[in-house]
């Protein structure tokens, strides 16, 4: 088992998901992802291993999404992918990913069904 996460230490949520994951006795790969941002190609491959489309992880309250329309409609899955890696405050945390399985730790016990 590879499970990696999709970290932020400043929140709250993030820090209760990876604290489940250590209780599991797991030891994860930490991605400081506002330091290290995913590749648009590896956010496209979480995307589909969550079933989700980009919609569905973006953080719309962030001052980005407002300051780069991103609410036009007429955006689609790549151009908010390439958004979220060029700012990645936008993404959803924290992301857990195990093998070919990923999911958002929002409440934290979303990524007990993937480990």
């Amino acid at each position: 088992m590879s499970v990696t996460i999709y970290h932020n230490p400043r929140c709250s949520k993030s820090r209760q998901t990876l604290k489940l994951l250590e209780e599991k006795g797991l030891e994860p790969k930490v991605i400081l992802y506002l330091e290290t941002p995913p590749t648009p190609d590896e956010l496209l491959e979480i995307l589909i291993m969550m079933d989700k489309g980009a919609r569905d992880i973006i953080r719309k309250s962030e001052a980005p999404y407002k300051e780069l329309e991103l609410s036009d409609p007429s955006l689609d899955d790549d151009a908010l992918v390439q958004a979220m890696c060029g700012n990645p405050v936008l993404i959803e945390r924290p992301i857990v990913v195990n093998d070919d399985k990923a999911a958002i730790g929002r409440p934290p016990e979303n990524v007990l069904a993937i480990l």
